[in-house]
């Protein structure tokens, strides 16, 4: 009878729930009874360094009227779990920035002493905050609902019967059952326990899993690695241990980003360079030169706002939200939103066997007996061990759905399977009085090297089979030594489905460079077999784990070297990221059982299925809900798109706040007026920065994305930046020398932005490469607009362009074909002096 089922049979408890609102002899609003208190030498809370009294176990849970009461004076599990931003923090985040606030005073400003043209650069803003206030909220509805298909369910008995419910309706007391892979979502003390072994190692670092008897506490954000039991909740909401962990794990958060960070950067230093440089032009055109006010104040502002690149971090706010939606679409929740960056710069990706390239189901196809046993008889051995497991592995349901457990045969007791250990086993008392202890596992691991039956299984292995071993132990359960002597009795075979779409996966991977690492606890000539049938480049290149030297540096050469890994511990999958991670490489690790828990924490990258363990989607960043692994090249080509594009279009910006600031200082130091006003940088942003950008953000990109987004960055935007300004002020200067009289002002700007203008599409040409139709089409249109500009009077007048003679615009077209001339050839240089 399995646990469950004695459950049901049993009922609840007498008096199983506090009921009637009686609170005599409650601790801490918790049921307690004092004299049926335990104290077992309960381990402390690291927050609380005194062990509450342990509460009287329930088995059959709390009653409906209990719940009803604990409900009612808010004893819930309440602590909100958002997978994103609330609204008002995005309208927020968007709205009150350090830059917006700048142009908001600038833009107020120009409404009071310009034209309304000199202030169109505010309403781009309004509408730049508004785009992105809108495109993170349908992230956030997009994120809100994967969250609720993802959410973790654990089971609860009520009423004697187990049911699983949403985290937040637990309440205090509820018992919750606990089984491998399971998550512990509240605080509380163990009541039940079968073998019960919890991992830690998220909460206190330690790796070695705890074996949990009756009266130990149990603390959330810890997981179930082996065994089972039931536990009630001691502490629920906001006052348990690590409650915020389940909250943290879906976020959607927008920190901790080598392309963010590395924007705020930049952005820090071009404040440090605006505040001197904005002080020398106000000084310098209301001072020096003696303008009239409101002019004088409408240049000024327009040698500022220009410096400010806004519009960069909207772009990536934008692209991060888009492909939040993208990826929703196909049922795929991002944790964390950088894991979509840190997905495009993997180049190694370990794929666990079981789940990733396989299905999670398995079918017996054959039973070999060993040694003359009866087949009968081990029928019935295979369908008792079946029934000792009230949470069966995909290994064990395969063998129940053959064998069904039809003998009377009382389990005395058992061994849950380990993904450490590779076998399980129970004791049983048969019907007839005779007792017996078997082993269920691996054949490589409960067998002495050289035993016969090890080469019938090496046959089977190699046909990508999956062979487990039935053998009687001659020694007691608990001993450390229970498979030592073990007499084999039986193959059974397990074939497993593979996944139609990995074969295409692997594919993709090996076309873009990344190279993938088949990680598995199984038979490694199983796994080898499984690989090479799915096309795994170097799937000939097989592991024994356990012949893997422990030194970091050796594991990972040899790491390098191959491609597929059997027998890997729970622990040397995380120590294999590690060695990974110490040559360099930027490492994802998929999984969905809880032994890829640790790896999948310490990757770079951890993807989970969605019908993985609770422990496994807590801790992933990203988990594909449909199950399936196809998805994967989706999650890197978005994420390849949103950092590379934005590198691309991070030049453009920066361009211009460069050329701004090099303007301004040449106009201080020259002691001339600013040549520009609001509304020509205004055009020239729109057409060669802001339009132009917003395609290319959201265009297909396949490269793989790599570090030092700032050099790679300035190491365009600077050159750039200081060959548009010089020919800029040369033409500048020139046309100063040309023109005379009144309205030369008018004359030499629109020369000088006409030069301006033409570098500035130089550039846009370069990052716009490689040439598509539409690229071409987007380059060609934006300079097709600002000829409309200087051809069709009303907009002459609206942006005061006016080209005036033949002799100056003509010597501002060359200067910028100059100019246009030492771009090129300085990013080529660049490209082979500074390579990325």
């Amino acid at each position: 009878m399995t646990q469950r089922s004695k459950i049901d049979a049993e009922g609840p408890e007498p008096g199983g729930g506090s009921g009637g609102g009686s609170s005599a002899g409650a601790h801490a609003g918790a049921a307690i009874d004092a004299g049926a208190a335990i104290d077992a030498g309960a381990e402390l809370d690291p927050v609380h360094p005194v062990a509450p009294p342990a509460p009287l176990f329930r088995a059959g849970g709390l009653t409906a009227a209990a719940v009803a009461e604990r409900i009612a004076r808010g004893a819930v599990n309440d602590v909100p779990v958002r997978s994103s931003r609330s609204t008002t923090d995005i309208v927020r985040g968007n709205v009150f920035t350090r830059f917006n606030a700048i142009i908001g005073v600038l833009w107020l400003i120009m409404l009071f002493v310009a034209p309304i043209q000199d202030s169109l650069f505010g309403f781009v803003i309004i509408a730049n905050t508004g785009i992105g206030i809108v495109q993170e909220l349908r992230a956030k509805k997009t994120l809100d609902g994967l969250a609720v298909i993802g959410e973790a369910k654990p089971t609860v008995r009520r009423d004697g019967r187990a049911a699983e419910i949403s985290t937040s309706e637990i309440v205090l007391d509820d018992v919750i059952e606990l089984g491998p892979g399971d998550k512990v979502v509240v605080d509380g003390v163990v009541g039940e326990a079968d073998g019960l072994e919890i991992d830690e190692s998220l909460l206190t670092g330690e790796a070695d899993p705890v074996l949990k008897k009756p009266g130990d506490q149990v603390m959330s954000g810890s997981f179930v690695v082996a065994g089972g039991g039931a536990f009630t909740a001691t502490k629920v909401g906001r006052e348990a241990y690590a409650a915020q962990l389940a909250e943290e794990a879906s976020r959607f958060t927008l920190v901790h980003s080598e392309l963010r960070s590395g924007i705020s950067t930049i952005l820090k230093y071009v404040t440090w360079m605006m505040i001197p440089t904005s002080i020398g032009l106000i000084i310098s055109q209301l001072v020096v030169k003696g303008n009239d006010l409101d002019d004088a104040i409408a240049r000024t502002v327009g040698g500022i706002v220009p410096m400010i690149p806004e519009g960069l971090v909207l772009l990536t706010s934008v692209a991060f939200a888009i492909g939040v939606v993208r990826l929703g679409r196909k049922q795929c929740l991002v944790q964390e939103l950088p894991a979509i960056e840190g997905l495009a710069r993997v180049d190694v990706v370990c794929l666990d066997k079981t789940g990733t390239l396989t299905e999670g189901g398995m079918d017996v196809t054959e039973l070999r007996t060993l040694g003359g046993a009866d087949p009968g008889y081990v029928h019935k051995v295979l369908g008792a061990l079946g029934e000792s497991d009230p949470r069966p592995n995909a290994s064990l349901q395969a063998v129940i759905d053959a064998y069904p457990d039809e003998e009377d045969w009382r389990c005395t007791e058992s061994l849950p399977f380990s993904s450490a250990r590779k076998y399980s086993g129970a004791s049983f008392s048969e019907g007839d009085g005779e007792t017996s202890t078997w082993l269920l596992g691996a054949p490589d691991v409960l067998l002495p090297p050289g035993d016969p039956a090890l080469e019938e299984v090496t046959a089977l292995n190699e046909e990508g089979l999956r062979v487990l071993l039935l053998a009687r132990s001659a020694r007691e359960l608990d001993d450390p030594q229970v498979a030592g002597g073990a007499k084999p009795t039986a193959l059974i075979v397990l074939e497993q489905r593979l996944r139609p779409d990995a074969a295409d996966t692997l594919r993709y991977f090996d076309e873009q460079n990344v190279h993938a690492k088949v990680i598995s606890g199984d038979n490694a000539i199983s796994v080898s077999a499984v690989a090479a049938k799915l096309g795994l480049p170097g799937a000939e290149n097989t592991v024994d784990a356990r012949a893997l030297p422990a030194e970091q540096a050796e594991m990972a050469q040899e790491l390098d070297k191959n491609a597929v890994f059997g027998r890997v511990t729970p622990q040397q999958k995380r120590d294999m990221v590690g060695a990974l991670q110490s040559r360099g490489h930027t490492v994802a690790m998929t999984g969905d059982g809880v032994n890829d828990v640790l790896a999948l924490k310490d990757a770079d990258i951890g993807v989970s299925m969605g019908s993985g363990s609770e422990a496994t989607r807590a801790v992933a960043q990203i988990v594909l809900l449909n199950n399936s692994f196809s998805t994967l090249p989706s999650v890197v080509a978005e994420g390849r798109r949103v950092i590379g594009n934005i590198t691309r279009v991070a030049t453009l910006f920066l361009v211009k706040t460069v050329y701004s600031v090099l303007l301004a200082l040449l106009v201080v130091c020259w002691q001339v007026e600013y040549p520009f006003l609001p509304r020509h940088l205004t055009l020239l942003s729109t057409l060669t920065i802001g339009v132009p950008a917003f395609f290319l953000a959201l265009a297909p990109n396949k490269e793989r994305a790599r570090p030092h987004f700032v050099r790679r960055v300035m190491r365009y935007a600077i050159p750039g930046g200081v060959i548009a300004a010089v020919a800029t002020f040369v033409t500048y200067l020139l046309a100063r020398h040309h023109y005379s009289g009144p309205g030369a002002l008018d004359a030499e700007t629109s020369a000088a932005t006409l030069t301006l203008f033409l570098v500035s599409m130089w550039v846009l040409a370069i990052i716009a490469r490689p040439y598509t139709w539409w690229r071409v089409a987007l380059v060609a249109s934006m300079g097709g607009a600002f000829l409309v500009v200087l051809v069709v009077p009303w907009l002459q007048d609206f942006f005061q362009l006016k080209l005036v003679g033949t002799t100056m615009p003509w010597t501002a077209v060359a200067v910028a074909a100059a100019g246009a001339a030492a771009v090129e050839f300085t990013f080529r240089w660049v490209d082979r002096r500074f390579p990325a």
